[in-house]
């Protein structure tokens, strides 16, 4: 009877960890969205609209936004006539739809419904990355830079609901990146890269109030906040994770990770900081807030190479990563289950 005892142990204990340990990994792949073989080079960022179940993704050399149906995984409409898709912004309200155009520089608005363009807001060439203030309806978006031959950067600003530009802050710096704002006060943080610094900015004032040094990896591309608990995670192509305290400026930790980086988010019910980054293989980080001190690294998630963009969706329990066209595989859009 031991010896059967024995042999049950040793069957089933190793296959009740491997069942354990599958069922903690924090993403798991449930569907794939296959892009037209024709749809070449990377992708920008993406945007949601869960009631119509519409998902819009920003294949940048294509000229357009694909749009699919991630419930039936059918692609339902191609939005083109988009020099160079960067980001979208998708107001269920409203139905409309908000899309930076790079090439030559503007916000292009089409109709939730038909996907007619609407209007085109001009601003400087290389309109880029954007975030929404969902209070006031504003959508702050970078601009200029050296892509567009300038020594300095924009960051402007456009009324989503007068569907009008009503400002602009300079920026000293010709490369910057990702955006995310407070909710609670007027703070704008804005990734300026090529100083190598966290930008503080004063939506109310428009004007800087602050410049935080990165002094522990290089290349701030992304960024992720957790507002309540005064923490920022700046995603750094140079392969780190740097957290700052946003109550005194400082950096306070810094956490390996792979290089590529390209979106982040921080799921606040979770406490986990998604972050996509393409280089090699491609991976998706997943690091985990055990409270405000102390950031761990949770999970690596194989993605694919150059699925650097990605969108996190806390009411669908889903994570969206886009993957380009590589070898002789077509682009891809891979969605995961949050567990």
């Amino acid at each position: 009877m031991r010896k059967v005892c024995t042999l049950f142990v040793a069957i089933m204990l190793p296959l009740f960890f491997q069942s354990h340990a599958f069922a903690a990994l924090p993403l798991t792949l449930s569907q794939t969205l296959q892009l037209p073989g024709e749809v070449k080079g990377h992708f920008d960022h993406l945007a949601i609209d869960i009631k119509g179940h519409r998902l819009f993704t920003t294949p940048e050399d294509y000229k357009s936004v694909i749009v699919f149906d991630y419930v039936t995984g059918k692609m339902v409409h191609n939005i083109k006539g988009i020099g160079m898709p960067h980001a979208v912004l998708y107001r269920e309200d409203v139905d409309r739809i908000f899309v930076t155009d790079g090439d030559p520089g503007a916000v292009r608005i089409f109709d939730g419904k038909t996907y007619n363009l609407l209007k085109s807001i001009k601003l400087l060439a290389h309109t880029d990355s954007i975030t929404y203030d969902p209070a006031s309806k504003f959508l702050y978006i970078v601009t200029g830079g050296k892509q567009a031959q300038q020594e300095v950067s924009r960051i402007d600003i456009v009324d989503t609901t007068s569907e009008s530009s009503i400002g602009d802050i300079e920026i000293e710096g010709d490369a910057l990146e990702a955006l995310t704002l407070e909710t609670r006060t007027t703070k704008l943080y804005v990734n300026n890269t090529s100083k190598n610094r966290v930008d503080v900015i004063d939506r109310d004032k428009k004007m800087l109030i602050a410049s935080w040094p990165i002094t522990l990896a290089q290349n701030n591309t992304s960024l992720a906040l957790d507002e309540a608990n005064h923490r920022l995670f700046v995603g750094c192509r140079s392969g780190t994770l740097v957290v700052f305290d946003t109550s005194t400026g400082k950096e306070v930790q810094s956490l390996p990770m792979t290089k590529g980086v390209d979106d982040m988010v921080f799921d606040s019910a979770s406490r986990r900081i998604y972050a996509s980054c393409g280089d090699g293989p491609g991976f998706v980080e997943v690091y985990e807030e055990a409270d405000p001190g102390h950031i761990h690294p949770l999970a690596q998630i194989p993605s694919g190479p150059m699925g650097k963009t990605s969108l996190l969706s806390s009411a669908l329990h889903r994570y969206f990563v886009s993957v380009p066209q590589h070898e002789d595989k077509n682009a891809v859009v891979l969605i995961y289950d949050v567990n």
